[in-house]
């Protein structure tokens, strides 16, 4: 009996010890593993049609992209923001499935990059809420005056000249592009300084083996 509560200890801790491995980055409380990394890279590279690339490079940017995303979820459950059902992503699944011949084909692609279409599913579930929350809780933050947007007119004209844009259109045929351009830059930025904020106030720790 002592034998086998001693082996049946070591296989405990044997697994704790595969758990912790697969610990890619710890925020706060909240953890990303490897495999979390592993799938965020295929399932980008899947709808960008590239071929995935699990260089240690690649590593760390999708790691901090699931970095920003633990913040903006924990603050979620902080809020209690209301998520969208999953369902919110079936027209999104129709649009890239529509991409191939047939289901068969698009099956069969999804499963040379190593995701299900669950997989899928919810990582454009996750980004349907995360442009949502960022829209709610951002752009009605950002107040633009006349005078930011015709700088910002002047410095496209300036862009269009260089790129040998002719005719070049004018600030009221440009008022709406420009008035939508400048609110995006300012809705990133707003972003930006908020998570920048974020990483302040939790514990972020990047177990370096699983980058190498």
């Amino acid at each position: 009996m002592q034998v086998r509560l001693i082996l049946s200890a070591i296989l405990a801790l044997g697994v704790q010890a595969e758990i912790i491995d697969r610990i890619a980055v710890s925020v706060g409380t909240q953890v990303i593993t490897e495999d979390q990394i592993n799938d965020e890279i295929r399932v980008t590279a899947f709808l960008n049609h590239e071929k995935p690339d699990l260089g240690p490079a690649e590593k760390k940017q999708a790691a901090e992209r699931l970095v920003e995303q633990t913040l903006i979820r924990r603050e979620m459950r902080l809020t209690h923001y209301p998520v969208p059902p999953i369902s919110a992503a079936a027209d999104s699944i129709k649009e890239i499935e529509a991409q191939y011949p047939n289901r068969e084909a698009f099956l069969k692609a999804l499963d040379e990059y190593g995701i299900s279409e669950d997989d899928l599913r919810q990582h454009l579930w996750w980004q349907l809420t995360l442009l949502k929350f960022i829209d709610e809780r951002f752009r009605p933050t950002v107040q633009l005056t006349n005078a930011e947007i015709r700088q910002h007119y002047r410095e496209q004209v300036e862009k269009w000249r260089q790129q040998g844009v002719s005719p070049i259109p004018t600030f009221e045929e440009s008022r709406s592009a420009m008035d939508k351009a400048l609110t995006e830059e300012r809705v990133d930025q707003a972003l930006d300084r908020w998570l920048g904020d974020a990483r302040t106030q939790v514990d972020i720790k990047y177990r370096k083996e699983a980058f190498q």
